[in-house]
């Protein structure tokens, strides 16, 4: 089979969140199993392609002066990029200010319309799109190709104003969205299959509470619309051959693991002592709960613990993160922004892993800790509710700790109950190793993605 797969993220060229590690594992774990995968990216600036060419398209005039290249990255193979005016940016999506750019309805409306004439053109089994930056392509999409939308979250749909349902050439009445346009509303309706990142996140976005006004319309689905967990990059993600952490170690010889916690410590400026060390890696978010996390903070030296944070976000968010760190250093440490080699050493070194989260399609950070060793507290969202078992509620299989409520509250309960258990011995091992024995990979949820694509082409 031959899939074009279209993202705005792509690890490690573009990385934002969830979605650039997510496409990027998917990729890798398909053409292990031998499907042609065509990676389609918007041409955000410097990326080299070895043996490249250029691939003419035909798009809407508005779209303007358009290039697209394709040849193979070092890093990601076979890779084609999309230049459209104004795509080229230092982020993907935001300025310097944390806010969003003005024309990335233009930027991505164009991106999805070269889409949509590279698969008229090549004509591949299966179009491959991955949330509202994409999804536009359903609509200037003018051959029978079967296609597959995948939501990495609703909290972000691109809705912009009604001025966009003019271009849109296939069923615009679709995307009209409150007297605006929705390109996530309308390839929902328009797409052949709908996948949510989590079979707990494809049950939770049919409701009022989690579908973000979308619940209708993928409740309408039907059998259209499935769930299937994401993996980890396991060739990324291994204590055994890590080369970012002080020691390697894995579920059979985890004795390196006291090493990378010594060094974590030592990075912190901590005391290399008996009190947990919380990591948390994050995108600085509302979404992920950092707000509830930062109400935890006067509780850690009652617990005792203490909290290493790496994560980028807006100003409002990034600054309180920062005070907490300034007004309590040795209970808080923090990083502003994404650092690859620190992120890994957090994983390794912490012994507790927080997630927060108010709502969480998917989630890695949870299945990265568990391979690393770290015992993840969640909240019961999404994704955290399939990938972690309460190890107070299941003795026998427990894999972390579950916060009974989205808030400070039921967070501090959960990790009280977790540093409690990190301070029994045999009890830690227990709950470590069912962690780091799961099978985190994208072998299985790749499977599942190809079983999806054969039925869907030969249909």
């Amino acid at each position: 089979m031959k899939i074009l797969f279209a993202t705005a993220e792509l690890a490690p060229l573009a990385r934002v969140g969830g979605l650039a590690e997510a496409a990027a594992g998917l990729v890798v774990a398909l053409r292990d199993a031998d499907v042609e995968v065509d990676v389609v990216l918007p041409d955000y600036g410097d990326v080299e392609l070895e043996g490249q060419h250029e691939v003419f398209v035909s798009v809407p005039e508005w779209v303007g002066d358009t290039r697209v290249r394709r040849g193979r990255h070092r890093d990601v193979g076979l890779l084609t990029l999309v230049a459209v005016p104004g795509m080229a940016r230092p982020h993907p999506y935001v300025d310097a200010d944390g806010e969003g750019w003005v024309d990335n309805d233009h930027r991505f409306f164009s991106f999805a319309a070269v889409v949509a004439a590279l698969a008229d053109g090549e004509q591949p089994d299966v179009l491959h799109l991955n949330d509202w930056h994409t999804a536009a392509a359903t609509a200037f999409v003018a051959t029978s190709v079967p296609t597959v939308l995948t939501v990495h979250t609703l909290g972000y749909q691109g809705t912009t104003g009604p001025q966009w349902l003019g271009r849109l050439p296939n069923d615009p009445w679709r995307f009209a969205w409150y007297g605006g346009t929705n390109p996530l509303a309308g390839a929902i309706e328009l797409v052949d299959r709908v996948i949510a990142v989590s079979p707990n996140y494809a049950a939770e976005i049919i409701t009022p509470d989690a579908g973000m006004g979308l619940h209708e319309r993928l409740g309408a689905l039907g059998d259209r619309l499935v769930g299937i967990r994401n993996g980890v990059d396991t060739a990324i993600w291994d204590p055994g051959t890590d080369p970012h952490i002080a020691a390697t170690y894995s579920v059979v010889d985890p004795a390196g693991r006291i090493e990378c916690r010594r060094a974590l410590a030592d990075e912190a400026g901590w005391p290399d002592d008996k009190q947990p060390i919380i990591g948390l890696v994050t995108r600085l978010v509302e979404q992920k709960g950092i707000d509830i996390l930062l109400d935890v903070v006067p509780f850690l030296r009652t617990m005792p613990a203490r909290l290493a944070i790496l994560g980028s976000g807006p100003p409002h968010l990034a600054d309180r993160v920062q005070a907490a760190a300034v007004a309590a250093p040795d209970r808080v440490w923090f990083t502003d922004g994404y650092d690859t080699g620190l992120g890994h050493r957090i994983f390794a070194g912490s012994d507790l892993f927080a997630m927060p989260s108010r709502f969480e399609p998917c989630g890695l950070g949870q299945m990265q800790a568990m391979a690393y060793g770290a015992l993840p507290v969640v909240t019961d969202v999404g994704g955290l509710h399939d990938t972690v078992v309460d190890a107070d509620d299941d003795r026998a299989a427990g894999t972390g700790f579950v916060s009974r409520s989205v808030d400070a509250a039921g967070f501090v309960d959960a990790l009280h109950r977790a540093v409690r258990a990190v301070k029994q011995p045999a009890r830690r091992t227990a709950i470590q190793r069912r962690g780091m024995a799961e099978d985190w990979s994208w072998t299985v949820p790749g499977a599942a993605h190809i079983d999806l694509y054969r039925a869907l082409a030969e249909r």
